[in-house]
Protein backbone atom coordinates (compact mmCIF):
# COMPACT_ATOMS: atom_id res chain seq x y z
CA UNK A 1 0.00 0.00 0.00
CA UNK A 2 1.10 3.52 -0.80
CA UNK A 3 0.14 5.45 2.37
CA UNK A 4 0.43 9.22 2.78
CA UNK A 5 -0.08 11.12 6.05
CA UNK A 6 -1.05 14.60 4.89
CA UNK A 7 -0.48 16.51 8.13
CA UNK A 8 1.78 14.34 10.25
CA UNK A 9 3.00 17.28 12.31
CA UNK A 10 -0.47 17.52 13.84
CA UNK A 11 0.67 14.70 16.15
CA UNK A 12 3.16 15.53 18.91
CA UNK A 13 5.47 12.70 17.85
CA UNK A 14 5.93 10.68 14.63
CA UNK A 15 3.50 7.88 13.86
CA UNK A 16 5.01 4.43 13.36
CA UNK A 17 5.11 3.12 9.80
CA UNK A 18 2.12 0.84 9.15
CA UNK A 19 3.15 -2.75 8.50
CA UNK A 20 1.08 -2.74 5.29
CA UNK A 21 2.90 0.25 3.79
CA UNK A 22 5.06 -0.46 0.74
CA UNK A 23 5.50 3.31 0.50
CA UNK A 24 5.15 5.51 3.59
CA UNK A 25 5.15 9.29 3.27
CA UNK A 26 4.66 11.63 6.20
CA UNK A 27 4.17 15.25 5.21
CA UNK A 28 4.43 17.95 7.86
CA UNK A 29 1.44 19.71 6.29
CA UNK A 30 -0.35 19.83 2.96
CA UNK A 31 -2.10 22.81 1.39
CA UNK A 32 -5.08 22.45 -0.91
CA UNK A 33 -2.87 23.37 -3.86
CA UNK A 34 -0.50 20.52 -2.97
CA UNK A 35 -3.16 17.92 -2.26
CA UNK A 36 -3.54 16.24 -5.65
CA UNK A 37 0.20 15.95 -6.14
CA UNK A 38 0.72 14.67 -2.60
CA UNK A 39 -1.81 11.86 -3.09
CA UNK A 40 -0.94 10.96 -6.68
CA UNK A 41 -0.77 7.16 -6.72
CA UNK A 42 -1.71 6.82 -3.04
CA UNK A 43 -3.97 3.99 -1.91
CA UNK A 44 -4.47 5.37 1.61
CA UNK A 45 -4.61 8.94 2.90
CA UNK A 46 -4.35 9.85 6.57
CA UNK A 47 -5.66 13.29 7.41
CA UNK A 48 -6.30 15.16 10.60
CA UNK A 49 -7.60 18.48 9.28
CA UNK A 50 -6.62 18.58 5.59
CA UNK A 51 -9.88 18.76 3.64
CA UNK A 52 -10.72 16.18 0.99
CA UNK A 53 -13.68 17.29 -1.13
CA UNK A 54 -15.43 15.84 -4.15
CA UNK A 55 -13.37 17.85 -6.65
CA UNK A 56 -10.14 16.48 -5.22
CA UNK A 57 -11.43 12.94 -4.74
CA UNK A 58 -12.54 12.69 -8.36
CA UNK A 59 -8.91 13.33 -9.37
CA UNK A 60 -7.56 10.53 -7.16
CA UNK A 61 -8.70 7.26 -8.78
CA UNK A 62 -6.22 5.11 -6.83
CA UNK A 63 -7.41 6.30 -3.43
CA UNK A 64 -9.34 3.58 -1.62
CA UNK A 65 -9.13 4.45 2.08
CA UNK A 66 -9.13 7.69 4.06
CA UNK A 67 -8.17 7.40 7.72
CA UNK A 68 -9.20 10.47 9.70
CA UNK A 69 -6.84 11.06 12.61
CA UNK A 70 -9.67 12.44 14.71
CA UNK A 71 -13.16 11.64 15.92
CA UNK A 72 -14.85 14.27 13.76
CA UNK A 73 -14.72 13.66 10.01
CA UNK A 74 -16.11 16.95 8.71
CA UNK A 75 -12.88 17.43 6.72
CA UNK A 76 -13.95 14.65 4.33
CA UNK A 77 -16.82 14.74 1.83
CA UNK A 78 -18.37 11.47 2.98
CA UNK A 79 -21.11 11.52 0.33
CA UNK A 80 -18.50 11.81 -2.43
CA UNK A 81 -16.55 8.95 -0.89
CA UNK A 82 -19.65 6.75 -1.01
CA UNK A 83 -20.20 7.62 -4.66
CA UNK A 84 -16.57 6.92 -5.53
CA UNK A 85 -16.14 3.77 -3.46
CA UNK A 86 -13.66 5.26 -0.98
CA UNK A 87 -13.82 3.89 2.56
CA UNK A 88 -13.57 6.43 5.40
CA UNK A 89 -12.51 5.45 8.91
CA UNK A 90 -12.23 7.66 11.99
CA UNK A 91 -10.96 7.28 15.56
CA UNK A 92 -13.98 7.48 17.86
CA UNK A 93 -13.67 8.43 21.53
CA UNK A 94 -9.88 8.24 21.67
CA UNK A 95 -9.58 11.63 23.40
CA UNK A 96 -12.74 11.73 25.50
CA UNK A 97 -10.93 11.55 28.83
CA UNK A 98 -8.21 14.01 27.84
CA UNK A 99 -10.69 16.66 26.69
CA UNK A 100 -12.90 16.07 29.73
CA UNK A 101 -9.95 16.59 32.06
CA UNK A 102 -9.06 19.78 30.18
CA UNK A 103 -12.59 21.05 30.80
CA UNK A 104 -12.51 20.26 34.51
CA UNK A 105 -9.05 21.76 34.82
CA UNK A 106 -10.30 24.96 33.20
CA UNK A 107 -13.21 25.17 35.64
CA UNK A 108 -10.80 24.86 38.57
CA UNK A 109 -8.42 27.45 37.11
CA UNK A 110 -11.13 30.01 36.39
CA UNK A 111 -13.23 29.63 39.54
CA UNK A 112 -10.08 29.87 41.67
CA UNK A 113 -8.62 32.77 39.60
CA UNK A 114 -5.46 30.71 39.29
CA UNK A 115 -3.66 32.93 36.79
CA UNK A 116 -4.46 36.15 38.62
CA UNK A 117 -3.00 34.70 41.82
CA UNK A 118 0.01 33.29 40.01
CA UNK A 119 0.80 36.83 38.85
CA UNK A 120 0.09 38.24 42.32
CA UNK A 121 2.75 35.96 43.77
CA UNK A 122 5.44 37.89 41.93
CA UNK A 123 3.89 41.34 41.64
CA UNK A 124 2.26 41.86 45.07
CA UNK A 125 3.25 39.14 47.52
CA UNK A 126 6.86 40.27 48.18
CA UNK A 127 5.62 43.68 49.41
CA UNK A 128 2.52 42.43 51.22
CA UNK A 129 1.99 43.24 54.90
CA UNK A 130 0.35 39.84 55.40
CA UNK A 131 1.11 36.20 54.67
CA UNK A 132 -1.50 36.17 51.88
CA UNK A 133 -2.65 38.43 49.04
CA UNK A 134 -6.33 38.69 48.23
CA UNK A 135 -7.91 39.59 44.91
CA UNK A 136 -10.81 38.20 42.95
CA UNK A 137 -12.98 36.03 45.24
CA UNK A 138 -12.12 32.33 45.04
CA UNK A 139 -15.07 30.06 44.32
CA UNK A 140 -15.43 26.36 45.08
CA UNK A 141 -16.60 24.12 42.28
CA UNK A 142 -18.55 21.89 44.69
CA UNK A 143 -22.24 22.65 44.40
CA UNK A 144 -21.86 24.70 41.22
CA UNK A 145 -23.90 23.90 38.11
CA UNK A 146 -22.34 22.86 34.81
CA UNK A 147 -24.34 23.10 31.60
CA UNK A 148 -23.17 20.74 28.88
CA UNK A 149 -24.08 21.15 25.21
CA UNK A 150 -23.62 17.77 23.51
CA UNK A 151 -24.01 14.33 25.05
CA UNK A 152 -21.57 12.26 23.03
CA UNK A 153 -18.49 10.49 24.37
CA UNK A 154 -16.77 13.70 25.49
CA UNK A 155 -19.81 15.47 26.93
CA UNK A 156 -20.75 12.31 28.84
CA UNK A 157 -17.23 11.93 30.23
CA UNK A 158 -17.22 15.57 31.34
CA UNK A 159 -20.46 14.89 33.18
CA UNK A 160 -18.99 11.81 34.91
CA UNK A 161 -15.99 13.75 36.18
CA UNK A 162 -18.14 16.70 37.23
CA UNK A 163 -20.58 14.55 39.21
CA UNK A 164 -17.61 12.98 41.01
CA UNK A 165 -16.66 16.48 42.15
CA UNK A 166 -20.18 17.25 43.44
CA UNK A 167 -20.95 19.53 40.52
CA UNK A 168 -24.57 19.63 39.41
CA UNK A 169 -24.84 18.71 35.72
CA UNK A 170 -27.50 19.62 33.18
CA UNK A 171 -27.53 18.67 29.50
CA UNK A 172 -28.96 21.28 27.16
CA UNK A 173 -31.58 20.44 24.57
CA UNK A 174 -31.00 21.69 21.01
CA UNK A 175 -31.53 25.41 20.66
CA UNK A 176 -35.05 26.09 19.44
CA UNK A 177 -36.24 22.50 19.95
CA UNK A 178 -40.03 22.13 20.09
CA UNK A 179 -39.79 19.33 22.67
CA UNK A 180 -37.36 18.66 25.49
CA UNK A 181 -36.13 15.09 25.77
CA UNK A 182 -35.98 13.28 29.08
CA UNK A 183 -32.69 14.01 30.81
CA UNK A 184 -32.31 17.41 29.14
CA UNK A 185 -33.29 20.99 29.95
CA UNK A 186 -34.27 23.72 27.49
CA UNK A 187 -31.28 25.46 25.97
CA UNK A 188 -32.40 28.82 27.31
CA UNK A 189 -32.84 27.45 30.84
CA UNK A 190 -29.32 26.06 30.73
CA UNK A 191 -27.99 29.48 29.76
CA UNK A 192 -29.72 31.11 32.70
CA UNK A 193 -28.97 28.52 35.39
CA UNK A 194 -25.45 27.27 34.70
CA UNK A 195 -22.39 28.59 36.52
CA UNK A 196 -20.26 27.19 33.70
CA UNK A 197 -21.12 26.05 30.17
CA UNK A 198 -19.04 23.56 28.21
CA UNK A 199 -19.56 22.99 24.49
CA UNK A 200 -19.24 19.49 22.99
CA UNK A 201 -21.49 19.57 19.93
CA UNK A 202 -20.51 19.33 16.25
CA UNK A 203 -20.25 22.41 14.07
CA UNK A 204 -23.24 22.63 11.75
CA UNK A 205 -25.14 25.54 10.17
CA UNK A 206 -27.49 25.31 13.17
CA UNK A 207 -24.73 25.44 15.79
CA UNK A 208 -22.52 28.12 14.21
CA UNK A 209 -22.36 30.98 16.72
CA UNK A 210 -24.48 28.95 19.10
CA UNK A 211 -23.13 31.28 21.79
CA UNK A 212 -23.31 34.91 20.73
CA UNK A 213 -24.10 38.24 22.32
CA UNK A 214 -27.72 37.31 23.01
CA UNK A 215 -26.84 34.03 24.70
CA UNK A 216 -24.00 35.55 26.71
CA UNK A 217 -26.38 38.24 28.00
CA UNK A 218 -28.75 35.53 29.24
CA UNK A 219 -26.01 33.75 31.18
CA UNK A 220 -25.51 34.45 34.87
CA UNK A 221 -23.20 37.34 35.57
CA UNK A 222 -19.87 35.75 36.42
CA UNK A 223 -20.59 32.43 34.67
CA UNK A 224 -17.86 30.66 32.70
CA UNK A 225 -17.73 29.55 29.06
CA UNK A 226 -15.56 26.64 27.92
CA UNK A 227 -15.13 25.59 24.30
CA UNK A 228 -13.02 22.56 23.42
CA UNK A 229 -15.10 21.55 20.38
CA UNK A 230 -15.04 23.87 17.35
CA UNK A 231 -14.13 27.56 17.31
CA UNK A 232 -17.12 28.86 15.32
CA UNK A 233 -19.55 27.55 17.93
CA UNK A 234 -18.97 30.89 19.65
CA UNK A 235 -18.92 34.46 18.42
CA UNK A 236 -15.40 35.46 19.40
CA UNK A 237 -16.06 39.21 19.36
CA UNK A 238 -19.08 38.75 21.62
CA UNK A 239 -17.07 36.62 24.05
CA UNK A 240 -14.31 39.22 24.27
CA UNK A 241 -16.85 42.02 24.81
CA UNK A 242 -18.59 40.03 27.56
CA UNK A 243 -15.26 39.41 29.29
CA UNK A 244 -14.25 43.06 29.04
CA UNK A 245 -17.61 44.22 30.43
CA UNK A 246 -17.30 41.84 33.37
CA UNK A 247 -20.55 40.01 32.60
CA UNK A 248 -18.74 36.83 31.60
CA UNK A 249 -16.72 35.58 34.55
CA UNK A 250 -14.17 33.73 32.48
CA UNK A 251 -13.60 31.78 29.30
CA UNK A 252 -11.39 28.84 28.35
CA UNK A 253 -11.03 28.39 24.60
CA UNK A 254 -8.99 25.53 23.14
CA UNK A 255 -10.30 26.27 19.63
CA UNK A 256 -10.69 29.40 17.52
CA UNK A 257 -12.50 30.33 14.32
CA UNK A 258 -9.35 30.06 12.20
CA UNK A 259 -6.49 27.76 13.18
CA UNK A 260 -3.73 28.70 13.36
CA UNK A 261 -4.85 32.27 14.18
CA UNK A 262 -3.13 35.47 13.15
CA UNK A 263 -0.65 36.88 15.65
CA UNK A 264 -2.83 39.97 16.10
CA UNK A 265 -5.95 37.97 16.98
CA UNK A 266 -7.84 39.99 19.63
CA UNK A 267 -8.25 37.03 21.98
CA UNK A 268 -4.52 36.31 21.90
CA UNK A 269 -3.75 39.91 22.84
CA UNK A 270 -6.49 40.60 25.37
CA UNK A 271 -4.24 40.07 28.44
CA UNK A 272 -7.17 39.15 30.67
CA UNK A 273 -6.46 36.93 33.69
CA UNK A 274 -9.83 35.21 33.31
CA UNK A 275 -9.25 34.22 29.68
CA UNK A 276 -7.43 30.98 28.86
CA UNK A 277 -6.60 30.32 25.22
CA UNK A 278 -4.75 27.10 24.38
CA UNK A 279 -3.65 25.91 20.90
CA UNK A 280 -6.16 23.07 20.29
CA UNK A 281 -4.40 20.59 22.56
CA UNK A 282 -7.21 19.52 24.88
CA UNK A 283 -7.20 16.16 23.09
CA UNK A 284 -3.45 15.63 23.17
CA UNK A 285 -2.61 13.77 26.39
CA UNK A 286 0.03 11.10 25.84
CA UNK A 287 -2.44 8.29 26.40
CA UNK A 288 -4.91 9.81 23.93
CA UNK A 289 -2.27 10.20 21.24
CA UNK A 290 -1.21 6.58 21.75
CA UNK A 291 -4.84 5.45 21.36
CA UNK A 292 -5.21 7.56 18.23
CA UNK A 293 -2.11 6.11 16.58
CA UNK A 294 -3.08 2.56 17.52
CA UNK A 295 -6.55 3.12 16.06
CA UNK A 296 -5.11 4.44 12.80
CA UNK A 297 -2.83 1.42 12.51
CA UNK A 298 -5.69 -0.94 13.36
CA UNK A 299 -7.97 0.68 10.77
CA UNK A 300 -5.36 0.27 8.04
CA UNK A 301 -4.65 -3.34 9.05
CA UNK A 302 -8.36 -4.18 9.20
CA UNK A 303 -9.02 -2.64 5.79
CA UNK A 304 -6.12 -4.59 4.30
CA UNK A 305 -7.66 -7.81 5.62
CA UNK A 306 -11.20 -6.85 4.55
CA UNK A 307 -12.27 -6.32 8.15
CA UNK A 308 -12.54 -2.53 8.26
CA UNK A 309 -13.39 -1.06 11.68
CA UNK A 310 -14.61 2.40 12.71
CA UNK A 311 -16.04 2.82 9.22
CA UNK A 312 -17.80 6.10 8.50
CA UNK A 313 -18.39 5.43 4.81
Amino acid sequence: MNIVFLDGASLPYPMARPAQASTWTVRESTSQDELIGALAGADVAITNKVKLGRVQLEQLPNLKLICVAATGYDCVDVAACRDLGVTVCNAPAYSANSVAEAVIGSIFALRRSLFEYRDSATSRWPTSNHFCVHGTPIQDIKGSTLGIVGRGDIGSRVAQLAVGLDINVMFAEHRGAAQVREGYVPFEAMLEEADAISLHCPLTPQTRHLIGAEQLARMKRGALLINTARGPLVNEQAVLAALQSGHLGGAALDVLDVEPPQADHPLLNAELPNLIVTPHVGWASQSSVARLVNTLLANIAAYASDKAINVVS
